[in-house]
Parts: structure tokens; sequence; C-alpha cells
């Protein structure tokens, strides 16, 4: 080994030379994630302990200051390492192509924003860098090891849909890189004792909650028929809603499953109508909900209310159905107006040309998502003594899943020990004139 490079050993001996000791993990973190999180600041970098003279071999005194700060020893998961004129980069997962792209194009046009607005640390600067899965649960794993592989990568603000999630969890957590999704809703996400994954959607607990007790209270159902499209996120959705329905005195006359992607789904629906149910509850996205709707009258469920979930809001669904879509009810999650929101959806539609909220729902939460894992970040980064900015992988995992007051569009985002970050509940809306309005 070269004279000027220091040996494990040596290393060690640094840190106890400068700290007196190895600091445990805890007093580490608890340094780190001192604080509130408030809007991303431009946090000083935490400075390094003046270097420990050595010996070189040639007996003249020699100053080794080591380029990875102490504190990456310490971290289970080692640091991230940005070096000069590198990004800082956060991952989004999800559909940006084919039949669901609409969302994840939402999501990530938003997410980009907050980029631009809070990207700036130092003399770095952050990059969001999307990924297309087309929501497809297979391709999520490919993707999900090559980020956990990039030293530059630090977090992932996903993945967007709940099956590729599931998928690529497990790459994450053995990797360290911690997830905020602004819109995987399955419940089971949070409950594996996962340590990386958060999210700031509500959950399908709630949404389906919520949904059942609107359909039989506020709309009167009593005899409901509830479809899925069989992919984690719509069955349990759909299964929720109808248990809760049935909770509340109503009665579920048909459970049935469509398989994703057909044109036609005329049989399953005449079965349906066979039924004789007063609505029909649908999980899943706005692709198969458009075909339903448009064949729900030719199956003699002209008089049937359509009942969508936040997969199958969007303006999407409106083009899709048309005069067909009149009166479809659908769960979403647009945050009240606030003055913020206001400059937001404002900055939004004059940079796509299409207004926030039109193509999903997510849109607040996908510039959430990736403003609060901006700010966790500034808080744990360390400046290292060859110029590079090192990000405490543990640290950051830690830093994401203590979030306590952070100022979204959608709310203070602040996340319990599970990760359940969501800051509103669900509203809904009906399709009144060709437009999304809110329900009475």
């Amino acid at each position: 080994m070269a004279d000027d490079l220091m040996t494990a050993q040596e290393r060690r001996r640094y840190i106890k030379g400068s700290f007196g000791g190895m600091l445990s993990v805890a007093v580490v973190l608890a340094a780190v994630l001192a604080g509130c999180f408030g809007l991303p600041e431009e946090a000083e970098p935490t400075p390094l302990p003046e270097p420990t003279p050595t010996v070189s071999p040639n007996g003249s005194p020699d100053v080794a200051a080591p380029a990875e700060p102490p504190e990456c020893l310490l971290d289970e998961f080692g640091c991230a390492v940005i070096p000069p004129g590198e990004t800082i980069k956060i991952g989004m997962a999800g559909p940006m192509s084919g039949p669901y792209a609409s969302f994840g194009i939402d999501i990530s046009r938003a997410g980009e924003m907050a980029v631009e607005d809070f990207g700036e640390y130092l003399d770095w600067q952050f990059e969001l860098v999307i990924g297309d899965t087309q929501g497809d649960p297979a391709s999520a794993p490919d993707l999900a090891r090559e980020w956990a592989s990039d030293p530059t990568l630090v977090a992932v603000a996903g993945h967007i849909f709940s099956g590729e999630t599931m998928a690529a969890l497990p790459i994450y957590e053995e990797a360290g890189l911690p997830m905020l999704s602004p819109s995987a809703t399955n419940p089971d996400l949070t409950r594996q004792g996962s340590r990386v994954f958060n999210r700031v959607a509500f959950t399908d607990v709630v949404q389906a909650r919520s949904a059942a007790e609107y359909l039989y209270a506020t709309l009167g159902i009593q005899r409901l028929a509830v479809m899925h499209d069989g992919e984690p996120y719509g069955q349990a959705l759909a299964e929720l809603t109808a248990d809760n329905f049935e909770s509340a005195g109503g009665r579920v006359v048909a459970r049935e499953t469509i398989t994703p992607g057909r044109e036609d789904y005329s049989e399953v629906l005449a079965g349906v109508a066979g039924r004789n149910p007063q609505a029909l509850y649908y999980g899943g996205y706005d692709a198969e909900a458009a075909v339903l709707i448009n064949q729900m009258s030719e199956a003699g469920l002209e008089d049937v209310i359509f009942f969508g979930c936040d997969g199958t809001f969007g303006e999407a669904l409106l083009e899709a159905t048309g005069e067909s879509g009149e009166g479809v009810y659908s769960t979403t999650l647009i945050p009240p107006v606030t003055e913020a929101r206001r400059a937001f959806d404002e900055a939004f539609e004059e940079r796509w040309g299409v207004a926030p909220g039109a193509d999903s729902p997510f849109t607040w939460n996908g510039y959430d998502a990736v403003g609060a894992l901006i700010a966790a970040v500034k808080r744990v980064a360390l400046l290292g003594g060859d110029g590079s900015l090192y990000v405490p992988r543990g640290a950051l995992v830690e830093a994401v899943r203590s979030l306590s007051g952070y100022p979204g569009l959608s709310g203070e985002i602040t996340c319990d020990r599970v990760g359940e970050c969501s800051t509103s509940g669900p509203t809904f809306y009906v399709i009144r004139g060709g437009e999304w309005v809110p329900a009475p």
C-alpha cells in the first residue's frame, strides 16, 4: 500500500485519537438528526476534526486526513459518495410509458419541479433520475439493483405503483436506500417491518373505509358489486371496500376479477348485471376502468353507479369515456387550496401545459416526496477530506423515518414508526358535464 494511504487499522487509530474512542451509532445519529424538518435550507456540512499527525515509514512526520468522514465507518450501510462535479441523485420509478404512463409522467414532473426549487446544496445539485417500469413488478428489481449499486444515488421517491414497490423493496432494504412513495397505497407495504419504506399517500385501509361509508351513507347504496384487476393495489382496495361496506350494513352481491389489458369485459359485466347491484366499485387503474364504463350500458348496467378509486381519477378517464363517464365517482387526494398550492398550481400549468391533478391525483404528493427527501439529505450530508460529499446511508434512513412537520403542499408531513406519513384523507369527485367536480 502506498505510504500516503491509511490502512484500516491506521484509520481506526485516527478515529480514536480524534474522538477519544469510537462514538456509538446512537450518538452520531442523534447529532445528525437534531433539529426539526422545515423547508430545505443551505445547512452547513459537518466539519471534519483536525487530522492527527502520523509518522511515515521514512521517519518524517506526515498529516493524513482521511477522505471518508468517520461517520461512514460507523454507519451500518456506509456512505453514498458524491465527488465534486457529480449530482446528488434521487430515483423515481414508475410507468413512464405504456397504458398507465399518465401517472408516472405527472408525478415525475412535480418531482422535477421540487428539484428545481430545493435542489441546490453547497457546490452540488440534486438530480431526479427517472426509471420507467411501465408499472410492471417484473421490471422493478433490475432497476432497483442498478440504483442500489450507484454510489451517488441516495434515496428513492417511489415506487409509484404498489406491485412494483413490493418487488423492489427487498433490494432497497438490503442496500439501505430510503424510500418515500407519493402513491403506493397497499396496506401491506408498511406491515412488513421495513426500515426503508415510507409514503406520503393515505393507505388503502383509509381509502376503502371512506369509500364504503360514502357509498352506504351518502349515496344510499344497499347492494354493491365489487370488481378489481387482480393486481396487489386493486385487489386489496376492492376487498377492503367490500368488507367495510358489509360492516356498515350493506350487501355485496358480486365480487369479480378482470384481466388487465383487455378491450372487452362485456361477459363479466353481464354476469354482474344479473345480480342487480345499485353500484359497481372498481379497484384498479383508468385504462381498464374506461373499458368497463363504456360497456356498462350494453351489459344492462346503465342505471348503476360506477365508483372508482384514486387509480381511476384523472383526465385520461374523461377522454376515454366521453358521455359514458357522466355520473362516475372516484376517490382522490387533492389537497386543500392554500397560497403555496395556488402558486405551485400556476407554475405547474405554465411549465407543462396541463393542470396539476389532471393526469393523476398524486401531483402534489410527487412534489412533497422529492422535497422532503432533499431536506433529509441536507440534514445528514458531510464534507469529506477529499472534497467529496458523503451521505451516511443508515443515518438518512433514520432521517426520512423521523420526518416531522415538513411543510408540504399536502400539509405537514410527519412519519410514524412504520413509515406512514400521510397528512390528509381522501376526497370524492364526480364527473358532471364532462369535468371532474367535488362530489356533494
